[in-house]
This record gives structure tokens, C-alpha cells and sequence, in this order.
């Protein structure tokens, strides 16, 4: 039996295990400051939005943590002074991981607290851009059922028709004896089966969903493969980053290696005919950046995730014109004359199969193009 501060002890024990457990499950950015402004705690959620570590970076002052941090260390001076709860809206945060730099434009709000130990102050932190991205994602994610709904009504009333066509080119085929009439119902066929093809393209893999475990740098280095072929002709350097603690995921490997083909084949395509159009010499030396991250507590289209990893694939190449931005997902729009305009939007639906989302940003000399799917924990 505990009696006393033994008992008292074990209760501060609990609340503050309970304190973490509570912080580690929130989808707000929450940092913890001790009274000399040195971070003394940090949430899965903001060691996402910050690309901070918690075990790297504890008891360092937040000032060495950011870039261009005065005006945050103001508005946390004036919290500890008059003790009042301070609030501000579209500041930015800047700080860096792994020599790259990350900007976050958010609202934050600092707090004293005086019955947290080593914790004097608490600063919520809310990212504008990331909600405006997942209302895009929303409607990206709305934008693709809408368009595979009407494809399949599509397909229903094209396929249709074309089995009769075919059909009964066949049959008239049997009556004919002249040749040159024979040609033609033989274009009728090819034609018909050319056209049933395109729907079928239209509407995406067929194939079933074949689920196993597997490390998406098996995927992302076949991808390398492709680039590396291209390369020996074009000078496109490979630019590999990976994250070596992301876990195996579960999906159709396959299929996720179609969709790193597709992204991977437009950003070659789009190099080699900025290269053709441009004086080599007035150009920097093109690449193509393949990139895996984990991250935490990340919301796709409605669903949010305690686990996920972000795949990309980026380049220096000339972009993505402003017209395509809104549509490059939609079946049948291309930048290429040579490109059916499927390829996106079949990658679009098999990362969409996975729970995932592909999202584009893109300006010229630096487009990256982030597929984002969730990890089953214990997958």
C-alpha cells in the first residue's frame, strides 16, 4: 500500500504520462517551453509540420531552433512577462532538417502554464497552408470519383454500341467475296477494338488488387532504373534522398510501380524537350530528385493517419503550365502531343485504390509531384 509521498509521487507519475499520451495523440503543432525558453517537450504533430526531433533537439533554446525567429521570441517574451495568452495569425516559421528548408505559413497562440514541471510556457501551433491544402486534397480526391463515375456510364454507353459495330462487321465479312471490300471491314474492327481499348485505358487497371508487404524503395529504385537509361542519353543527373526507417507497406506493388513510371516518364519527357527548345549552356544541370519521408499525424483527403510516408519525385525542368494545373488528373489532358493523357490520371486512381493522394506543385525549375500513402501500423 502507498501512503504519502509515495503515493503522491505516483500520481504525478501517471498525470504526466497522461499529459504525454494526450499530446502524442493531438493533431495540433504543441510545443513546450521551460522558463529559459528551451524546448522541453515537442508532439508527433509538430515534429511533422517542424521536421524537429524531440530526442535531437530537447533542451535546446527554440531561438536556435529557427530561422529568423525575432519576432516569435517578442511575442513569447511578452506571454512570460504579463503572463496573458498571446495569439497571431499568418506568421512564418521557418527552420531546417537535413539541410533543407522548411516554411510553414500558421497561427499560433502562447500560453503560461505554471503546474507543468520543467514547463513554463505552451505554443499552439495551426498550419494555414496545410489546411488549405487538405480542402484542395478534398476536392481533388471529390473531383476523381466524380470523374470515374461518369467514365464508367461513358464506357457503359461506348462499349455498348461498339460490340454491335464489331459484330456485325464480322458477319458482313462472311458474305463478301471482293477483297477490296474485305479491307474494309477489317478497318472496321481494328477501329472498333482500337477504341474499346482507349475506354478500357480510360477506366484504369482491371487487374485485381493484389495486397502484400513490401519496401517502397523496391518501387522507387526501379523508377531509378528507367531514369538512369535516360539519362546515359539526355545527362539527366539522379538525385536519390532516401528515408531508411519507413516501414514496409502494404499494397500492390505492381501497380505502385505503374504510378512512379508515369510521373517518372513525364518528368524525363519534359526535360528532354525543355533541352531541345533551349541552348544547353543557358541551363542547369537537369535532374530528377527521388525522395521518401515518413510523416505523422497527416491527413489525406478526410481520413487522418498516425502513419505515412511521402514519396516524391521532383525536377528542374520548365513545369507544369498554369492551364494543366487544375486538370493534369483529368483523363485525356496532355501537355504532349505524343501522350494519350492517361498516364496521370490512372496513377491518380491506383494511389486513390491505396488510400493516397498524388499532389503536384509545380513552377518553372522546380516541379514535385508527392504521393502520399498511409502505413497500416503493424503492416
Amino acid at each position: 500500500m502507498l501512503i504519502g509521498s509515495d503515493r503522491e509521487n505516483m500520481i504525478t507519475m501517471i498525470a504526466e504520462q497522461l499529459h504525454t499520451r494526450l499530446l502524442e495523440n493531438m493533431t495540433t503543432a504543441v510545443l513546450l517551453l521551460d522558463g529559459n525558453m528551451r524546448l522541453s517537450h515537442i508532439n508527433n504533430a509538430a515534429e511533422t509540420l517542424l521536421g524537429l526531433s524531440g530526442n535531437r533537439h530537447h533542451g535546446q533554446p527554440l531561438a536556435d531552433l529557427l530561422l529568423d525567429p525575432d519576432s516569435i521570441i517578442d511575442v513569447i517574451e511578452n506571454t512570460r512577462e504579463d503572463g496573458a495568452t498571446h495569439t497571431e495569425r499568418h506568421a512564418i516559421w521557418k527552420t531546417k532538417s537535413g539541410g533543407e528548408l522548411i516554411t510553414n505559413r500558421v497561427d499560433y497562440t502562447v500560453s503560461r502554464i505554471d503546474d507543468i514541471i520543467d514547463t513554463e510556457l505552451v505554443i499552439e501551433i495551426q498550419p494555414i497552408d496545410r489546411i488549405l491544402e487538405i480542402n484542395r486534397e478534398v476536392n481533388l480526391v471529390n473531383a476523381q470519383s466524380a470523374n470515374d463515375a461518369l467514365l464508367k456510364g461513358l464506357a457503359h454507353e461506348i462499349k455498348n454500341p461498339l460490340s454491335g459495330i464489331r459484330g456485325a462487321a464480322q458477319l458482313l465479312e462472311t458474305e463478301l467475296s471482293s477483297r477490296e471490300l474485305l479491307e474494309y471491314t477489317k478497318i472496321i474492327v481494328s477501329e472498333t477494338d482500337r477504341l474499346r481499348n482507349l475506354v478500357d485505358r480510360m477506366l484504369g487497371p482491371r487487374q485485381p488488387f493484389r495486397k502484400s508487404a513490401f519496401n517502397v524503395h523496391k518501387v522507387l529504385e526501379r523508377v531509378a532504373q528507367l531514369v538512369e537509361t535516360s539519362a546515359q542519353k539526355t545527362e539527366i543527373q539522379l538525385v536519390k534522398d532516401y528515408d531508411p526507417s519507413i516501414p514496409s507497406i502494404v499494397g500492390d506493388e505492381e501497380q505502385l510501380i505503374q504510378v512512379f513510371l508515369n510521373i517518372a516518364v513525364n518528368a524525363v519527357q519534359a526535360i528532354n524537350e525543355n533541352l531541345s527548345q533551349t541552348d544547353s549552356s543557358e541551363l542547369e544541370q537537369p535532374f530528377i530528385r527521388l525522395r521518401s519521408r515518413i510523416i505523422r499525424h497527416f491527413t489525406i483527403g478526410q481520413d487522418q493517419h498516425k502513419l505515412a510516408c511521402r514519396l516524391s519525385i521532383e525536377d528542374n525542368g520548365p513545369g507544369v503550365p498554369d492551364d494543366m494545373k487544375e486538370t493534369m488528373f483529368v483523363p485525356m489532358v496532355s501537355g504532349y502531343a505524343s501522350n494519350s493523357g492517361l498516364g496521370l490520371a490512372i496513377a491518380q486512381q491506383i494511389v486513390n485504390r491505396h488510400k493516397g493522394l498524388i499532389v503536384c506543385e509545380s513552377e518553372p525549375g522546380d516541379t514535385k509531384f508527392f504521393v502520399y500513402l498511409p502505413i497500416e501500423i503493424g503492416g
